[in-house]
């Protein structure tokens, strides 16, 4: 059936065609359908299958000269040569194939966690899916913020808009309803002209509804043109382009210099011409890094990994490394530095302060005064209320803030669900950010009223009478007085607080006018207390030179509260203040600020702003769609992932599971350290190549046989940049990493100080490998090459906890690391004392040579220790 055909057909037909309900579909009959139509996702194009990848590790120009090499050699007989060459080419191949392979999955594994969810209706009850687990029939339910799954008829609404820019461009909310007249629906009508449908990767923007699901997958509208917003970019990160790009220009210079090995080998060793074109094009093999973006891209992915165990889970791979460059946090106050727990404590009603007992969202306790006293604000509290309670678990569904008041009422002998039977709300008008409230309408013993909550203060400004011992009053201004002055006070104790107020409806009265006239009822006050671990979660952000700030819309004295008791020092700013500022004053007085109450969801974009201009990098946390703004403008936008919104989701960086501000330190401490990994691999490999360079090249010029042939060089490539190389990707986070300052993000990845130790420690691997092939040469060429492949490789193996030690990580921290270290020592070993040595044209070494060697590696760990410090006390930066 065609869209425009859903959109007309009356919704007693639809249900019948889709042979569905409004209960939905039974767990078993999704999982038939689920079969049939296929999962509610667009087909991916274009994706590379395994053969090719492992095929594009031979499309490089020095791989077709070497293999061109192996066909000249097998063609005049040295086929032995030829055979290992080619075996080590492919072992490589392998390799590579297995990194950009495991990268591959890595992200999808990403992506497939950073999922949308969809709600839908399943045996009658509502029930969390993958949004790809939608099937045609389901009948789904829409909130504010969340993303439309699938093409659907509404069927129910309250106050329902959606976004529908994906589709149209259009950025103007679209209003929906369940009615449909042909004059509105049917025909050739656009997308934007069915109102009463609702289009995949469109966003609820207002109210809430539910909808019955038509189309999946390609068969929706975004299917047909073949257009989904992915949620989880893979994007190519800065440092990988600049890892590519200096790879690029150490291809080039490595290339000058094979060739000149290669004619000035020409010139003094006439004979062997052959061996020389393989040792100069093996060189290049070696010493171009043409790996080096694949393997950052799989450290930067088992990165992310490990983060979500700490349940921070990174959308964008660059994320992780703006993170090691953080300076300011600022984050919302409810359920990020607080439980998000709510309980009430307080209630103010008929100017009497009532105490609640009890704890959690049991309803264990009671009140101080009798609760008949308490029946209309408790009833209040329950009906204007859109949360639920499990009796079986007492887990929450929705707001913890309302969840509270169901429980509140509770205590009181009021059951929410009693209460929607007896008086069904019939009318609503959604809380946003803006007016700070929140009204429902009910039909009362055959009268209409309006329940409204919201902020105090604000409330209490669309009030004109009051709640006193049973009947309305006249609200004078001393009332209003003792009112703000209780909210106040309970806000001084970091209590929330939240007013109650009714207006019977006589009739004829709009929407606009629901919240006027009201009749002020009291307050209650409910605690959320801070998480314990957020305390020394800001402790060691101040350790590590980040700045937290508070961004809030609760009153300044509850901030000011929950500022005290999580040691956040600094001078505080309210919303009416920051739309009074200057954005001029703001950037001058911003880092004295660390406080923001009452604050709107645009406020946040003026406050990252801000600080982006005095040069911090900055990580906002928000869960609202308002809030998206903010989440884009800032360098690591943070969406919560209990209580965000998919609007948030999509504009965000990093998700947290847990919604605690504590995982974002710890995502702060796993983004420095792989960013640490990564300088740790970066400096090896770079190093081991300029090694492997000089050898050759010094060798050649000094006029020696060639310390080591192209096998041997292969082999070098294969053993130390292979296993060992990728282990460092996994390599703990250094204890000192919190303890250091942020980085600065324009920082290269190449420092001065890394420069500096790379050509430092491959002039020093030249120097002692080049050592060890004179001591051998004395006896033999073969003793000679022997001694500079042990040598160099153990050189490289050595210089890996050299490495390590800088960044003060320990020798065994990490077991991946030392199967790796073992794996290609036994590797080397078995080169040189099996028959493969034939191949390799190598020999066994005695104790004697072993001593030497041993001799050697000692005082070339000296020398490197001692430069390493000269290089960093020199240039004060971490080599």
């Amino acid at each position: 059936m065609a869209e425009t055909a859903y959109a007309s057909e009356s919704l007693e037909n639809l249900f019948t065609q889709l042979d569905t309900s409004e209960r939905g579909l039974s767990k078993n009959e999704a999982a038939r359908r689920l079969i049939k139509y296929g999962r509610n996702e667009i087909k991916e194009a274009g994706r590379i299958p395994w053969w090719r990848i492992f095929l594009t590790q031979f499309n490089s120009p020095v791989i077709w000269v070497l293999l061109g090499a192996v066909v000249v050699s097998l063609v005049i007989g040295e086929s032995i040569d030829a055979t290992v060459i080619v075996v080590i080419l492919v072992l490589n191949a392998v390799l590579g194939f297995v990194q950009e392979f495991r990268a591959e999955k890595a992200v999808d594994a990403l992506k497939k966690m950073a999922g949308l969810k969809a709600t839908v209706m399943r045996d009658g009850s509502g029930e969390e899916i993958d949004a790809t687990e939608v099937v045609p029939g389901d009948v789904i339910i829409l909130d504010t913020g969340k993303k439309v799954p699938a093409d659907c008829r509404v069927i129910e609404e309250v106050e329902l808009e959606t976004q529908e820019a994906t589709l149209t461009g259009e950025s103007t909310p679209v209003i929906k309803d369940v009615e449909i007249t042909a004059s509105k629906q049917g025909g050739d009508k656009a997308i934007g002209d069915m109102t009463g449908m609702v289009f995949a990767g469109t966003v609820v923007t207002r109210g809430h509804g539910r909808a019955l699901v038509c189309a999946t997958g390609m068969q929706t509208e975004i299917g047909k043109i073949a257009e989904m917003i992915q949620t989880a970019d893979v994007d190519e990160s800065p440092l990988q382009k600049q890892l590519a790009t200096f790879g690029k220009w150490l291809g080039i210079l490595t290339v000058v210099v094979c060739a000149v090995v290669f004619l000035t080998g020409l010139l003094i060793h006439e004979g062997e011409a052959l061996e020389i074109f393989f040792a100069a094009v093996a060189l290049a093999v070696a010493a171009i890094p043409e790996g080096l973006p694949a393997v950052v891209t799989i450290s930067l992915s088992l990165g992310v990994r490990r983060m979500v165990a700490r349940n921070a889970l990174v959308r964008h791979l660059p994320s992780v490394e703006t993170l090691g460059c953080t300076t300011v946090i600022c984050s919302d106050k409810t359920g990020t530095l607080t439980r998000n727990e709510m309980t009430v404590k307080r209630i103010f009603v008929s100017g009497k302060d009532v105490g609640v007992e009890g704890s959690g969202y049991k309803p264990e306790g009671g009140f101080s005064v009798d609760a008949s006293e308490l029946e209309l604000i408790l009833r209040i509290g329950a009906l204007n209320n859109d949360a639920t309670v499990d009796r079986g678990t007492w887990g929450v569904t929705g707001d913890p803030t309302e969840a509270c008041l169901i429980t509140s009422a509770l205590k009181g002998g009021l059951d929410k669900v009693d209460l929607d039977s007896l008086y069904p709300r019939i009318g609503e008008l959604p809380f946003d950010s803006e007016r700070k409230r929140m009204t429902t309408v009910h039909e009362i013993d055959g009268k209409r009223y309006a329940y409204v909550k919201g902020a105090p203060d604000l409330l209490l400004e669309k009030c004109d009478r009051m709640w006193v011992d049973g009947e309305a009053a006249e609200l004078n201004d001393s009332d209003r007085q003792i009112i703000l002055s209780k909210n106040e006070e309970y806000a001084a104790a970091a209590l929330r607080v939240l007013g109650f107020a009714y207006q019977e409806l006589a009739g004829g009265e709009t929407k606009e006018t629901y919240e006027e006239c009201l009749v002020f009822v009291g307050l209650q006050a409910m605690i959320d207390p801070p998480r314990e671990e957020v305390k020394e979660a800001i402790a060691r952000c101040k350790a590590a030179g980040i700045k937290v700030v508070m961004v809030t819309g609760d009153l300044m004295t509850t901030a000011q509260a929950i500022g005290k008791d999580l040691d956040i020092k600094g001078e505080t700013l309210s919303g009416a203040e920051l739309h009074t500022i200057s954005d001029e004053d703001l950037e001058r007085k911003i880092d004295q600020v660390s406080i923001y109450a009452r604050v709107n969801p645009a406020d946040k974009v003026k406050i990252v702003r801000a600080l982006e201009k005095r040069g911090h990098v900055v990580a906002m946390t928000g869960d609202g769609v308002n809030d998206a703004p903010a989440l884009k403008e800032a360098d690591i936008g943070i969406a919560m992932g209990i209580t965000g919104t998919d609007v948030a989701t999509e504009a965000s960086d990093m998700i947290l599971t847990d919604d605690n501000f504590a995982s974002i330190v710890s995502a702060v401490e796993e983004g420095r350290g792989i960013y640490d990994n990564l300088r740790k691999f970066v400096n090896y490999l770079l190093s081991g190549n300029i090694g492997e360079v000089l050898i050759i090249l010094v060798g050649t010029l000094m006029g020696l046989p060639l310390p080591l042939i192209a096998v041997q060089l292969l082999w070098v490539n294969l053993v130390t940049d292979g296993l060992p190389a990728v282990a460092l990707g996994v390599d703990p986070v250094a204890r000192d990493a919190m303890a250091r300052p942020p980085r600065r993000p324009t920082d290269r990845i190449m420092s001065p100080a890394m420069s500096l130790n790379v050509l430092s420690m491959g002039l020093l691997m030249c120097v002692v490998t080049l050592a060890m092939y004179h001591v051998g040469l004395r006896e033999s060429l073969q003793t000679g090459r022997t001694m500079a492949f042990m040598t160099l490789v153990l050189m490289e193996i050595v210089r890996l906890q050299m490495i390590r030690s800088a960044y003060h990580t320990s020798t065994f921290s990490n077991r991946w690391l030392i199967w790796a270290v073992l794996i290609s020592l036994g590797l080397q070993l078995g080169v040189v004392y099996t028959p493969l040595s034939v191949l390799f044209k190598v020999g066994p070494l005695g104790g004697t040579h072993w001593l030497y060697m041993a001799a050697a590696l000692v005082c070339g760990y000296i020398i490197a220790r001692i430069m390493t410090v000269f290089i960093r006390r020199t240039t004060h930066e971490l080599a």
